[in-house]
């Protein structure tokens, strides 16, 4: 009868200590749930400013297109790959889409590319230059965005497959993000043959 007087029984020790751990794992679930928040809006807001950077360049592409076609009017089969891929990354719904019809604009603008260097008067233009310099500024703009983006899925999908964030990641519906990736063979330049 001392003990219980003087102290706590036995009983509330074994409660406290319940109310304890069932506190810690409802607080850890609330911690991990809003960490996974984060880094998946972390990842949406990165995925935002690629498809900003994206938009620019298409929005540029018009203009360096019908600056060429005022040098190059028969070369209609580069022009129409460029506006083709250029309607296909529009259309694109999905980060893969997205970087499949990233990397044939890619594609297309480097044919373009070729072709300006049969018309040196063309590379000579005033508003040709300044629409390259626009153009080579966003590419560097896609790549940094690109570059954090997949930064950002490394660090949230890191999240989603570590123990226990996994359990509350399952849980929660928490799924995979996709990186940004160039396609195989992206890094070598297309050959093209105009028929000479």
């Amino acid at each position: 009868m001392n003990e219980q007087r003087g102290g706590m029984s036995t009983g509330k020790i074994a409660l406290i200590a319940v109310i304890a751990i069932v506190l810690l794992v409802v607080f850890g679930a609330f911690g991990t749930y809003n960490s996974l928040v984060k880094n998946k809006e972390e990842v949406n807001g990165q995925w935002a400013n690629i498809e900003t950077q994206l938009q620019r360049r298409s929005d540029l592409i018009p203009n360096l297109v019908n600056t060429v076609k005022g040098y190059a009017a028969h070369e209609t089969e580069v022009m129409t790959a460029v506006s083709d891929a250029r309607a296909k990354l529009a259309g694109a719904g999905t980060v893969a889409e997205k970087a499949e019809a990233n990397n044939e604009l890619n594609s297309a603008l480097s044919r373009l590319l070729l072709v300006v260097e049969n018309y040196p008067n063309l590379k000579a233009d005033t508003q040709y230059t300044a629409l390259m310099d626009e153009l080579a500024g966003t590419e560097n703009r896609i790549a940094v965005a690109r570059k954090d983006y997949n930064g950002a899925v490394q660090t949230y999908n890191q999240k989603t497959k570590t123990f226990p964030t996994v359990i509350f990641a399952n849980m929660f519906g928490f799924k995979e993000a996709e990186y940004f990736q160039a396609q195989d063979g992206a890094e070598t330049a297309p050959t093209v043959n105009f028929g000479v």
